[in-house]
């Protein structure tokens, strides 16, 4: 690998100096939860809390109980009795406070996720923004979202109306979690839910800061409680608890399916947004710069750890040798490092296991005949630590589409080559896999790119695009990428219930029985 040069060292060091003051606190003592606006310290198991940059120890963590769950939950139904009431013109000011002190506090939030996550400052950096623009993108719609329609017949004046559904529990995603946690809590606040949040237990960090920025914007207790822990313990505690009318869940698509599973019995409703293996589709008559810079970016930004990023480049046969030669080069030239450098491009993931795991489909690859034409093992860049979960970015060609590297999704920097013929075996390769999250296309015929997006089996299509998203559209999956659309007024179809009216006129006849 060749890596670029880093900014100076005293630049660097000053940033891991400013990073340690942020950290400081969360090394304290063990983190609790926050609940109806009081700090718990927490009854539970302790577990620790690794930096993925150095394998430092960031602090200890409290795995909630079912009586702390309990209690987080029992505080958002109280206050969920007063919140819902809060004239939407309120919710949108309160909001909006939240987006305030967001952007007041990026620098801070973006140097605690890369050191909690690993992710690069490049992307971190915007990411508290990007919580900012959500919160203030549904704080907008917040005194409209309870507007329904005017459905009249002659008899009958019909409107709707909608009503926020309750408490919900929020269980959100490692991989972005400031940014995704926003993306979930803010819509359902300008809906009049109160939430129980549950971040994940690999990062637990910046969870705490939204919650501090929310109490201190104004939020009342209670109307969004905090409650750390593991999946299987606080996680199940709080997905099968009756008080809580919803489920907005963001992870792997198996833990999906025991979330759901675990709602049943209280009939809850759940929104999963859950994995993928999302196809970027070359033709031969696209603009080829453009599409490399894409496929580059989709898959290693983010260090691969997103669901919507583009780990299947299917390119026509065509073009393939010399595209894939390209690519090749590209790859070997990205700058690996401690993601608080500038210049870094790829960090390292976020847990020893899950490094593990991307690890070992070098040794698939191989085994299913794929060649392995850059990567494939732990990175070696100047400056990081070894106790640090760095890979190689890595690049695997010479794939068919039935291989497991070309069906499963490894969440990494990682990216998986497969030839087509045409555009029908493009399309038969890109819908042949469990998932349907995303997919990418890249052409210069209008009518194809028409015709394959349309073909494709997902939820999210983007032509000659990467992953450029505007707030107004769904998002969301099919098959096993999940069920249900965030986004604009899609979010308020999860967190609200729609009601009828009937209002009769008094012209109808009603049936006359027993006379």
């Amino acid at each position: 690998m060749t890596h670029g040069t880093s900014p100076s060292t005293g630049e660097l060091e000053a940033r891991i100096a400013r990073a340690r003051t942020a950290l400081a606190p969360f090394a304290a003592g063990p983190l609790g939860h926050l609940v109806d606006g009081r700090v718990l310290p927490g009854a539970g198991a302790l577990f620790e809390n690794r930096s993925p940059v150095d394998g430092s120890l960031l602090g200890m963590v409290r795995d909630a109980t079912p009586d702390e769950v309990a209690q987080a939950a029992e505080a958002a139904r109280r206050a969920f009795r007063t919140w819902r009431l809060v004239p939407g013109a309120e919710r949108r000011r309160l909001l909006h406070r939240v987006a305030d002190l967001i952007e007041a506090r990026a620098d801070e939030i973006a140097l605690v996720e890369c050191m909690d996550t690993g992710q690069a400052w490049r992307f971190m950096s915007k990411a508290a923004l990007r919580g900012a623009e959500n919160f203030r993108f549904f704080a907008d719609r917040a005194p409209d979202a309870a507007n329904g329609l005017s459905l009249p017949t002659d008899t009958h004046l019909n409107y709707t109306v909608r009503q926020p559904i309750g408490p919900v529990a929020v269980v959100t995603p490692w991989n972005t979690p400031f940014m995704l946690s926003t993306w979930k809590i803010a819509p359902a606040l300008a809906a009049g839910c109160t939430v129980v949040h549950k971040p994940a237990e690999w990062s637990p960090l910046s969870a705490w800061l939204l919650a501090g920025i929310m109490r201190e914007a104004g939020v009342p207790d209670g109307v969004v409680n905090l409650v750390n822990g593991i999946g299987d313990t606080a996680g199940k505690a709080l997905t099968e608890h009756p008080a809580i009318r919803a489920t907005a869940f963001i992870g792997e698509s198996r833990t999906g399916g025991l979330v759901m599973a675990q709602g049943a019995p209280t009939l809850k409703r759940v929104h999963l947004e859950l994995g993928g293996k999302n196809p970027v589709i070359v033709f031969d008559d696209a603009d080829l710069d453009r599409a490399l810079d894409a496929v580059v970016f989709m898959i290693y930004s983010l260090n691969g750890e997103r669901c919507t990023s583009s780990s299947r480049l299917l390119v026509q046969a065509s073009i393939h040798d010399r595209f894939v030669a390209r690519l090749a080069d590209r790859v070997r030239r990205l700058k690996v490092g401690h993601p608080l450098d500038p210049a870094t491009e790829v960090g390292p993931l976020i847990h020893p296991r899950h490094c593990d795991k991307v690890l070992s489909y070098a040794r698939i690859a191989r085994d299913e005949g794929a060649t392995i034409a850059v990567g494939g093992g732990r990175s070696t860049a100047p400056g990081i630590s070894p106790q640090g979960n760095y890979v190689e970015p890595t690049l695997y060609t010479q794939a068919r589409g039935a291989m497991r590297i070309a069906q499963e999704e490894i969440f990494g920097p990682v990216l998986t080559v497969v030839p087509f013929a045409d555009e029908a075996e493009a399309i038969e390769l890109a819908n042949g896999v469990a998932y349907g999250l995303a997919g990418y296309l890249w052409t210069g015929d209008v009518g194809r790119a028409n015709r394959v997006s349309l073909a494709l089996d997902a939820g999210m299509i983007w032509v000659n695009s990467e992953n450029v998203r505007h707030l107004p559209t769904p998002f969301g999956g099919m098959k096993a990428s999940g069920i249900g659309r965030d986004g604009g007024d899609y979010s308020f179809d999860f967190y609200m219930e729609t009601k009828n009216v009937a209002l009769a006129l008094g012209t109808h006849g009603i049936q006359r029985l027993g006379v």
